[in-house]
């Protein structure tokens, strides 16, 4: 999987990331989620995981032609934090070409959701 960087919120030791792929989906990395509450309410499958992201990361879904205003807070969000993150549910990214195009630091995962849940979350 090929992967075209959107945008970044970064901060020291904290890097959320957006991307594009070639596959006709996003990938999200973000902060690996830990919060005992949310983790017993959010149902996981094997082959998922949550990550935390700051909201305003979704802006930089218009560099790929999408409205990044979030709309619906529908799946693939399944949770809004106290302080306005978004917690996102999606496939664990495995993918080698895929992770070897990014730095990821051990506080952080990343998650792939399809080009149809993105644009179900801003309403096109």
């Amino acid at each position: 999987m090929r992967l075209t960087f959107l945008g970044k919120d970064s901060q020291p030791n904290q890097s959320p990331t957006l991307y594009a792929t070639d596959h006709g989906s996003y990938v999200v990395q973000g902060w690996i989620v830990t919060d005992p509450q949310i983790l017993a309410a959010v149902t996981v499958l094997d082959d998922e995981t949550l990550v935390e992201v700051p909201a305003k990361l979704m802006e930089h879904l218009t560099k790929d032609g999408v409205d990044g205003a979030i709309v619906n807070l529908i799946p693939p969000i399944v949770h809004v934090t106290d302080s306005g993150n978004y917690i996102i549910r999606g496939k664990k990214v495995t993918d080698h070409e895929a992770l070897s195009q990014m730095e990821i630091p051990d506080h952080e995962d990343c998650v792939e959701v399809s080009r149809h849940a993105v644009l179900e979350l801003v309403g096109s």
